[in-house]
C-alpha cells in the first residue's frame, strides 16, 4: 500500500505541517508526557492497539454504503457528520488526499483508521466522549494516545518529526552500552519515511504502525520485528 510518491508530495504539505504543530503543542505541553521509555515498550502494546482499532471496522462498513470496500469523498463526508467531526470542507479534502495513498479516489480500511487518528489529535480532543461513544469502542481513546505518545517518545527534539538521529537515539534507548547496528536504523527510518524525503510525518508513522501490528491480520502478534 505504501508505494512511492514522490511526485504527489505537495498535496501532503498543509496536513503534515497543521499535525507537525499540533505535535510540537503536544510534545510542549506540561499536563503531558510520553509513557513509553524504550522501542521495546511501543511493541509491547501492539496487541493492545489493534484491540483497540478493531472495532472501527464496523464504522467503515456502515459507511461504505455501496459494499465495495472504499469510502468515497461522500461517504466520508456523511461519516464525519454522522460521527459529529466538524471539519470544514477544505480539512476533509486533505485528509482524503493525504491519506488515499495508493491514489484510488476511495479511503480503505487501514487509510479510515489514519483519518480518524489524526482528526483525533488535531481537534484537541475535545469531541472524544461523543465520538468514542459513536464509533463503539470504549478503548478507542486510549488507543489513540497511546499511538500519539508512541510518537512523542521517537520525537527526542520535539519538533513535530522524525528523523535518522531520533531513530538511533530512540533504538539505543534500551540498551546504551550496545548502540543497534548504522544499517538497522536506517532500514526501519526507511519503512516509515515511504515518501523519501528524510523525515517522518505522525501521518505516515500512523501508516506504519499499522502495517506493523497486522491490522488485517487474525495473528495477535506483532508483525514487526526490531
Amino acid at each position: 500500500m505504501l508505494c512511492c510518491h514522490n511526485n504527489s508530495a505537495n498535496k501532503y504539505k498543509r496536513l503534515d505541517a497543521k499535525l507537525e504543530r499540533k505535535m510540537m503543542e503536544v510534545k510542549r505541553s506540561t499536563s503531558r508526557d510520553s509513557n513509553f521509555r524504550s522501542v521495546n515498550g511501543i511493541i509491547l502494546r501492539f496487541p493492545l492497539i489493534k484491540e483497540g482499532l478493531k472495532d472501527i471496522r464496523g464504522v467503515f462498513e456502515q459507511f461504505d454504503e455501496d459494499s465495495n470496500g472504499t469510502i468515497d469523498r461522500e461517504e466520508l463526508n456523511k461519516c464525519l457528520h454522522d460521527l459529529q467531526f466538524h471539519l470544514a470542507k477544505k480539512e476533509i479534502d486533505d485528509l482524503f488526499q493525504s491519506c488515499d495513498v495508493n491514489g484510488s479516489k476511495g479511503i480503505q480500511f487501514k487509510e479510515f483508521i489514519v483519518i480518524l487518528c489524526l482528526i483525533y489529535l488535531l481537534m484537541d480532543h475535545s469531541y472524544s466522549p461523543q465520538a468514542t461513544s459513536q464509533i463503539g469502542s470504549p478503548q478507542l481513546k486510549a488507543t489513540f494516545d497511546t499511538i500519539i505518545d508512541a510518537f512523542l517518545f521517537l520525537d527526542k527534539n520535539g519538533d513535530g518529526k522524525l528523523n535518522k538521529k531520533d531513530m538511533a537515539k530512540s533504538l539505543n534507548e534500551d540498551s546504551p552500552w550496545e548502540k543497534a547496528p548504522a544499517h538497522i536504523t536506517r532500514s526501519r527510518f526507511q519503512e516509515m519515511d515511504w515518501d523519501g524525503n528524510g523525515k517522518v510525518t505522525f501521518r505516515e508513522f500512523v501508516f506504519s504502525l499499522i502495517n506493523w501490528i497486522g491490522i488485517d491480520t487474525d495473528d495477535d502478534n506483532p508483525t514487526m520485528e526490531w
